[in-house]
């Protein structure tokens, strides 16, 4: 079970935005995510629990940010619950989408479940509702995925598949790319894996 801390600035001026400590494991239903984070003061700022089928869709999805929450999940597309910090005015949203985005690392990895690209893969599009922070409003991109390279790297617990994903955002054409290994991600925009207890798990 990998466990470790995440350390989250903004992508263009590498403003500190917050540290995510994390944990994370396959599962009989598919792959779990849970994380708390705070701010780089260290206040507690929000939380991400996600759980994944196997086929990588999401059947649970529940965000804390700024007093506000999200609980989704993958029905009839993805379906939420939106919730204000005062507890009283809850809005419901339905798109139809393959899956859910937004700042934590764990939305990455449920992307790579989701799509199983290989190499050989052509570019794939995903359309997903991502929760923007600080209070979690929805809103709908279109991505571009695709595997570039994986290799092999000796470590002193084995050898350390790493993946290489090329990201092209749909709507202004920018690209990114996004490394990953199992299920823990060594670097992507505005993510820095700063500690990790135990290796990444292995996914069959």
């Amino acid at each position: 079970m990998p466990r470790g801390r995440y350390s989250l600035h903004d992508p263009h001026d590498h403003t500190p935005l917050a540290h995510e400590h994390f944990q994370c494991a396959p599962g009989p239903s598919g792959w779990r995510y849970v994380s708390q984070l705070t701010t780089p003061t260290g206040d507690h700022s929000g939380s991400v629990d996600l759980t994944l089928d196997e086929l990588g869709r999401p059947i649970r999805l529940e965000l804390h940010a700024s007093s506000w929450q999200v609980r989704g999940a993958a029905l009839d597309g993805v379906t939420w619950v939106r919730t204000d910090p005062t507890g009283t005015e809850a809005t419901e949203g339905n798109v139809p989408a393959h899956a859910f985005t937004g700042t934590s690392p764990a939305f990455l990895i449920a992307t790579t479940r989701l799509l199983r690209l290989t190499p050989s893969s052509a570019a794939t599009r995903v359309r997903l509702v991502a929760f923007t922070d600080p209070v979690l409003a929805p809103r709908t991109v279109d991505q571009s995925w695709s595997l570039l390279k994986s290799e092999a790297h000796a470590t002193d617990n084995g050898p350390l598949t790493v993946d290489e994903y090329q990201v092209t955002a749909l709507d202004t054409g920018e690209q990114h790319s996004v490394h990953i290994a199992g299920d823990v991600v060594l670097a992507a925009p505005g993510i820095e894996l700063d500690d990790l207890e135990t290796p990444p798990s292995t996914f069959t």
